[in-house]
């Protein structure tokens, strides 16, 4: 950590690297992990809710604050998605996130992360005012989600927590033409086969040697269980509540690799959603 009450100027060479994806997708793992090489510095015990960059920051408000919303329904509101069409899109302000955030970083390391989940929804915002920065946005499968976030929204129904799911990505889809480092990952690849998938950050990083995956640990099971538990229920209002978010969610599921009728069913390594048409 940068203890200095002004920040500090990056290096030429040094590259900023922006993690995104929704809230309970693995962002926080990814980012713990992307930080265990000795090339990259992230953020840690900062204060901050998660180590988020979003809340170390004076030049955006954060996602709950311009949507007046959080977890699970801030990517439907129009004012979550920021372009570089934003006025806030300015050299300036490229100067004071530096400043914000280098306070947080080891200065002295070649890659520098910052880690909020909304990112997956500013990338061409966070592009304009880092040019040469690399993104990595993680996906994980949207029933998965669903329920996981429901528990920090109990009151909000799952056939919303599904449609923030897919607005998000939608608007990446949308977005990720435009664009020029981005690189997907799933949650499923990342447990599953966590040195394959860290290989493929690290090459497209251009880090030098592995990224240390011993940390990756897979924690599904319980909302696995909990969807087919909700699959397979024997009441008729259960049984109608499955049939309908599937009749509602199948497809636009299946456009992304998953599948809410076979909640094994995942991407395949590597894939990016092709952007919208």
């Amino acid at each position: 950590m940068t203890d200095t009450a002004s920040g500090q100027v990056p290096r030429p060479g040094q590259r900023f690297v922006f993690i995104g994806g929704l809230h309970r997708s693995g962002t926080t793992p990814l980012a713990r992990t992307l930080a265990g090489h000795p090339q990259v510095s992230g953020f840690h015990d900062t204060g901050a809710m998660e180590d988020e960059g979003q809340y170390l920051q004076s030049v955006y408000p954060t996602a709950a604050a311009r949507t007046r919303s959080g977890p699970g329904r801030f990517a439907l509101s129009p004012a979550a998605h920021i372009t570089e069409n934003s006025p806030l899109a300015d050299p300036a302000n490229r100067e004071r996130l530096i400043a914000d955030w280098s306070r947080y970083w080891d200065m002295d390391r070649e890659f520098l992360v910052e880690k909020s989940p909304a990112n997956l929804v500013m990338t061409r915002f966070l592009q304009k005012l880092f040019p040469e920065a690399r993104f990595i946005v993680i996906m994980r499968h949207p029933a998965i989600v669903t329920l996981s976030t429901k528990k920090w929204a109990p009151r909000t129904r799952l056939s919303t927590l599904f449609e923030n799911w897919f607005r998000a990505h939608d608007l990446l889809r949308q977005d990720a033409a435009r664009v020029e480092h981005l690189h997907l990952l799933t949650y499923e690849s990342l447990v599953t086969s966590p040195e394959r998938t860290l290989d493929g950050v690290r090459e497209f990083l251009g880090l030098s040697g592995p990224i240390p995956a011993g940390a990756v640990r897979d924690r599904s099971g319980g909302y696995r269980e909990r969807w087919l538990e909700l699959a397979e229920a024997t009441d008729p209002f259960g049984r109608r509540r499955f049939r309908r978010l599937c009749e509602r969610f199948e497809d636009r599921a299946n456009a992304y690799g998953y599948s809410l009728r076979d909640i094994d069913r995942v991407p395949p390594a590597g894939l990016l959603p092709r952007p919208a048409s």
